[in-house]
């Protein structure tokens, strides 16, 4: 599918931005004053700036509210829920430990479970997908959640959290590269499924369905050229994974720390990248495209 910049972005920094809150919320003696204030503030600041940031992929962002209208049935508005509770109770719970140098345990884990909820609802809106394969699996959320508490931890200062963590995102991602290859072959779509000619024979194109190009065809289908993919693979592993530990395991200093994480961040944009250009949506076929 074709990756837009505002998505890209969007779930590269909500997921930063719910993990760090996350981690806020559940600490037992989380920082209090100034240096409260500042972590909760770049926790919302990345949270919400993302969360805007979804809206500029609208047709219409001016009627981004009406998606609190359709929670029954649709995971876009359960996030829009969700994030709007997570961030309320977390205002909450950051007014009473920078204001008040106190916390509520049960606010604050209410607010850490709400968080990961708002992560679990933004990955469900992609692992529903049935005419994307590689995305309609159950390691979907999982990388979504990984990389959110890897990322939170990093950015909380929780070294030998975050090294664990990363490891098992890093783990994750490896799979879910391996098996998503795998999985439109699995889904059994082929361009006789497609055009609804199975059985009949072989189905192949005769000519393209369009002489021109159209909204399914600039937003559904993208090619990435395989060595390419397997670069950018390498790039966003080295990045996301591997360098922030290794910077981690140096003896402790804010210059490592702060690279650690701004390379974990250019990681993970470069593995966003991938997560939509590499999803084969089914309707490919239709245009020969697969």
């Amino acid at each position: 599918m074709h990756p837009a910049p505002s998505i890209i972005a969007f779930t590269t920094l909500s997921g930063l931005g719910l993990g760090l809150l996350f981690w806020l919320g559940i600490d037992p003696t989380p920082p209090t004053g100034w240096v409260g204030a500042v972590f909760f503030a770049i926790g919302f600041a990345l949270a919400g700036g993302g969360l805007m940031l979804s809206t500029f992929h609208l047709g219409r962002p001016e009627r981004a509210i009406r998606a609190f209208s359709q929670w029954r049935t649709s995971w876009l508005s359960r996030e829009a829920w969700t994030a709007l509770a997570a961030l309320s109770v977390m205002v909450l719970h950051a007014a009473l430990v920078v204001l008040f140098g106190f916390s509520l345990s049960l606010l604050g884990w209410l607010g850490a479970a709400l968080c990961l909820a708002t992560v679990f609802t933004t990955s469900m809106i992609y692992a529903q997908l049935r005419t994307v394969p590689r995305w309609h699996h159950w390691s979907t959320p999982l990388l979504f959640l990984t990389l959110s508490l890897a990322g939170g931890a990093l950015l909380s200062g929780r070294v030998s959290v975050a090294m664990v963590l990363l490891a098992i995102t890093g783990a994750v991602q490896l799979w879910s590269w391996r098996d998503g290859d795998e999985r439109l072959a699995r889904s059994g779509s082929d361009m006789a499924s497609a055009t609804g000619l199975g059985g009949i024979g072989t189905v192949r194109a005769f000519e393209p369905p369009h002489t021109g190009t159209n909204y399914l065809m600039r937003e559904m289908v993208h090619v990435v050229g395989r060595k390419h993919a397997q670069k950018l693979r390498v790039i966003a592993m080295g990045l996301m994974v591997v360098l922030p530990v290794v910077l981690l395991a140096l003896p402790f200093g804010h210059a490592w720390a702060g690279l650690a994480v701004l390379s974990h961040v250019a990681g993970v944009i470069v593995a966003r990248w991938l997560f939509f250009a590499e999803a084969e949506h089914v309707v490919g076929f239709y245009y020969g495209k697969r």
